[in-house]
């Protein structure tokens, strides 16, 4: 046991273990807590370790010489020397990083302390994680020698490490993920029941969960709840516009309101025939995240636009948060958004041709892989709808990822260029938006997409590929020092992940109210010019 469990480190491990720890540290698209940068920092050490002692176990069998006891213990010290040289330079520089990513965001720039908790839970959580995978190891040794008592040592070897490969595999996945996985779906299942503080029932019969609906008001769930509860009121609308406004129109079918996702979205058209949403001047499909959560700009932005005469619906497919739904449940939520769009876009379709409302698509994050999920490419897209808006969509959604990579040659993939910007758009600031020159023409599509936001940009291949967004000109926001590591940076940014809420609006996951001008490019009412745009923004900040 002594020679598996308590033997000293390996010296592949420990300067690939400190290398990539090092790396962890080099900025990345947002600043990050003192937790998670220790977790990370621990991860990544890690793998790095498990890199390191592979490549040495390589080398000593295809190397056999071995240098003298004496040159051994000197390269021992050099390398220990200069591995805490690194970390403390290293340390050193991500504190100022750090802060200058911070002081760029306008957050809070006193973390003189993070420094060395960080080095400490790095190094503790490390040890924890060597110590279990050397027991692990330790167990192998045990099958094997067990085995080679009846079958030739070769077979033995072979059998025990396939045996103890899928105990591993069976332990974190059937224990330790699945485990996890229910625990989140039990808290998500409790939390859908609840009520957000300051939610009350409405007492208007144009939104779903209020007097005459089909959807009753216990089965909308949490987000549900919010967003037929928040819909603006007439006396909102017309304090905006100077003019009477009419009472908004949302519908929104909970999770529980049906047993299948198309029963919700039958429920769904027929709970728009009784608001009368047909008639009003625009109708919008709404995709939700994981939660059925709609981000409530979205809705309020067109709302005000139209002075109420506007009809929302909306559709939740899961209570799991959104990171949850998108790794386990992704072809649910385009099921969902499939099933919606159609039965919808089919009811609008029998409309005489004159007299049809708008129909307009968004989502936010997840909500627009949903909807994105719905069409074939941005041709069909714009063919069977009068435009759309998608915020923060991920790496994940196929049109997005076509119209990137087939972006025209000098426009970054952070604020690409495609077919001359005649269809569709990409922005980060409301200005973006009228570039390039180029007539662009209706049906329109709008992405909006901050150059900080990991949401956009983390993908598996950031463990093997330098992503186009750290080549040549960086996007506004993203530290001019961050670089690529092979497998660091896919950590990195799946932390920043985390933390996407936690930034000012222009920053990681918050648009704020430059979704006021995503919808104005999209959909502007007949009248409404820069000045609507203006106020609309500073009300809804």
């Amino acid at each position: 046991m002594d020679r598996v469990v308590r033997r000293r480190p390996g010296f592949g491990g420990t300067l690939l273990a400190t290398l990539f720890a090092c790396a962890s540290l080099t900025p990345s698209l947002l600043p990050r807590p003192w937790l998670y940068q220790g977790v990370m920092g621990a991860v990544t050490a890690i793998l790095g370790y498990a890199v390191g002692a592979a490549l040495g176990a390589l080398g000593r069998a295809v190397i056999r010489y071995r240098p003298p006891e004496r040159a051994r213990r000197i390269i021992w010290r050099v390398m220990l020397a200069g591995c805490a040289a690194l970390s403390a330079v290293t340390l050193w520089y991500s504190y100022d990083w750090q802060r200058d990513l911070r002081a760029l965001m306008g957050m809070d720039t006193r973390i003189t302390w993070f420094p060395p908790v960080i080095l400490a839970l790095t190094v503790v959580l490390f040890f924890l994680a060597l110590l279990l995978a050397r027991l692990v190891r330790l167990a192998g040794r045990k099958l094997n020698a067990w085995l080679d008592r009846f079958v030739p040592p070769y077979l033995g070897h072979v059998a025990g490490v396939i045996a103890i490969g899928l105990a591993v595999t069976v332990f974190a996945n059937d224990v330790l993920f699945n485990a996890f996985v229910a625990r989140i779906n039990d808290i998500s299942s409790v939390a859908n029941e609840g009520t957000h503080p300051g939610v009350r029932r409405p007492t208007s019969a144009y939104v779903s969960g209020g007097p005459g609906s089909l959807v009753s008001w216990e089965s909308l769930g949490r987000e549900g709840r919010r967003f037929t509860a928040s819909a603006a009121t007439p006396s909102k609308l017309s304090a905006f516009s100077g003019r009477p406004a009419v009472q908004p129109i949302r519908v929104y079918v909970g999770l529980e309101s049906a047993s299948s996702l198309t029963a919700q979205a039958d429920l769904a058209v027929r709970e728009l025939e009784r608001t009368g949403a047909f008639g009003r001047r625009v109708l919008a499909v709404l995709g939700t995240t994981g939660t059925g959560w709609v981000d409530p700009r979205i809705a309020d932005a067109l709302e005000y636009m139209y002075n109420g005469s506007s009809a929302m619906v909306a559709m939740q497919y899961s209570y799991l948060p959104s990171w949850a739904s998108f790794l386990l449940d992704r072809d649910r939520a385009a099921t969902a958004g499939r099933a919606l769009f159609d039965a919808v876009r089919a009811r609008w379709a029998r409309l005489p041709a004159g007299k049809r409302p708008k129909l307009l698509l968004s989502g936010e994050s997840l909500g627009s892989y949903q909807l994105e999920e719905s069409f074939r490419d941005l041709d069909d897209l714009t063919a069977k709808a009068d435009g759309a808006m998608f915020v923060g969509p991920p790496n994940a959604n196929r049109i997005w990822h076509r119209l990137t990579s087939d972006r025209e040659p000098g426009s970054p993939v952070w604020r690409p260029v495609y077919d001359d910007g005649e269809t569709a758009r990409f922005a980060q600031r409301p200005g973006d938006l009228s570039t390039p020159p180029a007539p662009w023409r209706h049906p329109r599509v709008v992405y909006l997409q901050n150059a900080t936001d990991p949401v956009v940009w983390w993908s598996p291949e950031l463990i093997y590929d330098r992503p186009a967004w750290l080549e040549g000109r960086r996007g506004p926001g993203v530290n001019p020092e961050m670089n690529w590591f092979p497998l660091v940076t896919f950590w990195q940014v799946l932390v920043d992940m985390t933390t996407a809420l936690d930034v000012p609006a222009g920053h990681g996951h918050r648009y704020g109210a430059n979704i006021v001008d995503g919808w104005a490019a999209v959909a502007p009412p007949p009248g409404w010019d820069a000045g609507d745009t203006r106020r609309l923004r500073a009300l809804l900040s």
